[in-house]
């Protein structure tokens, strides 16, 4: 294995901090699934693309020195300012049910740690996920990204939850003892039921956005 370089170290880091993967971050550069295990374990390529190099600042939110562009070079940036969202590769139902995959983060959104403040989420461990289905409507409507807590995993409210293989997007309530109701805002759809150890939350509902 190639001497661990400051860059690498940091990539890695950086990586397992995003809940991601080498490989699929290798795939959102348009390289073989392979090529940032290469850099990592044997140093080739020597150094990253800038191209390469400047979208992965951009997905992490920090400043591409911290993999290796020359200091010299670099353009000043706000990264200190802000704070990348990850965005994970699984809807999040509101309808029947979607079954999950891995959960690689494949984008991110940017937000400032002022706006965050501003909006309670300063500190919150956020995750975001697309809706679909209209379960939820008029609360939330298909295809709305939704801001996923995953420290608030207790109390009432809307939580991602995972049923078997599928995630639900639901108004979370207490039931009978050591029971849960997940309620749709759509009349449509009855309330379940079930025990709680058939339901795993994964984070509370905290903020929403979508096309008009």
């Amino acid at each position: 294995m190639a001497d661990m370089t400051p860059e690498r170290a940091r990539l890695v880091e950086l990586t397992e901090k995003s809940r991601t993967s080498l490989s699929s971050l290798s795939s959102m550069l348009g390289r073989n699934p392979s090529y940032l295990q290469q850099f990592v374990r044997k140093g080739s390529p020597r150094k990253l693309e800038e191209a390469d190099r400047r979208k992965l600042a951009e997905f992490f939110g920090v400043d591409e020195v911290e993999l290796g562009a020359d200091p010299q070079l670099g353009r000043p940036r706000e990264s200190d300012g802000f704070v990348a969202v990850p965005r994970l590769a699984l809807d999040a139902s509101a309808g029947p049910g979607a079954f999950s995959a891995e959960e690689i983060s494949f984008d991110s959104f940017r937000f400032s740690r002022r706006w965050l403040r501003e909006m309670g989420l300063e500190g919150a461990d956020l995750t975001a996920i697309r809706v679909e289905g209209d379960s939820m409507e008029p609360v939330l409507r298909s295809g709305d990204e939704i801001f996923v807590d995953r420290h608030k995993r207790a109390g009432e409210g809307i939580h991602v939850v995972r049923i078997g293989d599928a995630l639900h997007v639901k108004q979370v309530q207490a039931s009978a003892p050591g029971r849960i109701a997940l309620i749709s805002a759509n009349d449509a759809y009855a309330p379940i039921e079930l025990a709680r150890e058939e339901v795993e939350v994964i984070g509370r509902v905290v903020w929403k956005g979508g096309r008009i």
